[in-house]
């Protein structure tokens, strides 16, 4: 495979997908994607040194689709309870096209006995939640952002899980979902710290558009 590094690094993990689509994620072999790419697994070796780092690359693409996300126009110009609601659901939909191998993955992490592989992945869900702080442009300190951190990342996994078997179109069920988690968040937070005056007006809004039936 003559090509650049970034190409064959998105080619095996692009292949390692399509097997685990035709099969399942825990079939999925790091020499059946060497057989597939006609290269050696001393190829492969530079790139991924064990088939958990594939997940890991899969994941990565989801952060980078989503910070792309963050340079849209007007995004800036939203409230930064709607940035992460966008940052987030731009994370999933990454991750939409192959959700049963997705799902697959996260099943074979959260097995009995691979704490190998679940305490690197506890740092990977930091990893993001904190890139979602950055690209929302978060900059509480201390407590409150301990708190907040706290808060998102609980968010996060939740609405991941709910994604996952959400079978509606457009994860409309999944939106609805995050939304109220957020919102929820928000009265926490302002419960805790108290709001700004010219935020009043928005946050009665909000609470009166909820919808009263969203999925929890």
């Amino acid at each position: 495979m003559n090509t650049g590094n970034q190409d064959i690094r998105d080619a095996i993990v692009d292949t390692a997908i399509v097997l685990g689509e035709r099969t399942s994620w825990e079939a999925v072999r790091l020499f059946d994607v060497a057989a597939e790419l006609n290269i050696s697994l001393e190829e492969i070796r530079p790139y991924f040194s064990e088939k958990e780092e594939l997940v890991d690359a899969w994941f990565d693409r989801a952060d980078s689709y989503m910070l792309k996300e963050s340079q849209a126009e007007g995004f800036q110009d939203l409230s930064s309870h709607q940035r992460i609601h966008r940052l987030i659901m731009a994370w999933l939909e990454a991750l939409a096209a192959h959700r049963q191998v997705t799902r697959q993955m996260i099943g074979a992490k959260l097995e009995l006995g691979h704490i190998h592989i679940q305490i690197p992945g506890l740092m990977r869900i930091s990893r993001t939640v904190q890139w979602v702080r950055e690209a929302a442009y978060r900059d509480a300190t201390f407590a409150r952002r301990a708190l907040e951190e706290t808060a998102l990342t609980t968010i996060y996994l939740v609405t991941f899980i709910f994604w996952m078997r959400d079978e509606s179109e457009n994860s409309r069920r999944t939106r609805q979902f995050l939304e109220h988690k957020l919102f929820l968040a928000k009265v926490l937070d302002h419960a805790v710290y108290g709001r700004k005056r010219d935020d009043a007006q928005q946050y009665s809004r909000q609470l009166e558009s909820l919808p009263e039936n969203s999925d929890h």
